[in-house]
């Protein structure tokens, strides 16, 4: 299934997805770094890019940035005075993460800062006082999506979106049992966006060039 998964992808990345040069040589860039392969397939790419204009975002939040290819997409859906923000734990990553943003033009609107997220998110709250994103792109160590989707509900306002990535784990996400630390922060991240409140949400399933896998889109309601 997997050969068909992958022609699938390319016979609608080929009609739908604008993939450029800057966008080629990011993903092309990160390989050569020795990255590794978790980078969001061209057509996800695509589909943050279009959920950030449909929501009109004019401020993203970015958690997990590895080499920059989400970022672009989600960078190149902002207008020209808006601003994402993304976090990066890994030097080396956010070195190449650095590069391809700027080779791509895009430095003038992200904010790469480096560091964990546990840290520079207490730090980004306070520098932005009242303020919210529009979207928040969760996608980076599993077992800390709990504490991700807390500070992204702390960053966001009624009408933003937040959008977790790599929530089905190949099925696994039905183990209750599973002693896989990342299966359980998947668990336990579902879990409270089920039970907030605040929030509306579903799960996708998805099949593609990257396996079998899926995300969660929720809205922040009033």
């Amino acid at each position: 299934m997997q050969q068909t998964w992958t022609a699938v992808d390319a016979y609608f990345n080929d009609l739908l997805v604008e993939e450029d040069d800057a966008l080629r040589a990011a993903g092309e860039g990160s390989e050569a770094a020795g990255l590794p392969p978790h980078q969001v397939a061209p057509n996800q790419g695509k589909l943050l890019h279009l959920i950030a204009r449909l929501r009109g975002a004019r401020t993203i939040l970015e958690i997990g940035t590895l080499g920059g290819y989400s970022t672009l997409w989600l960078a190149r859906a902002l207008p020209e005075d808006g601003r994402l923000v993304t976090l990066e734990s890994d030097e080396r990553h956010a070195r190449t993460a650095a590069a391809n943003i700027a080779r791509a033009g895009c430095g003038g609107v992200v904010d790469l800062r480096v560091g964990k997220a546990s840290d520079t998110l207490p730090l980004l709250a306070a520098e932005l006082g009242d303020e919210g994103f529009d979207l928040v792109f969760i996608d980076a160590d599993k077992p800390s999506n709990p504490l991700y989707l807390e500070w992204a509900l702390r960053l966001t306002r009624p009408g933003s979106v937040i959008v977790g990535d790599n929530v089905v784990r190949e099925g696994a996400v039905t183990d209750a049992a599973s002693s896989d630390p990342r299966v359980q922060g998947v668990r336990t991240f579902t879990e409270l966006i089920s039970r907030h409140p605040k929030l509306t949400a579903t799960a996708v399933q998805t099949v593609g060039e990257k396996g079998y896998d899926g995300f969660v889109l929720a809205l922040v309601t009033d």
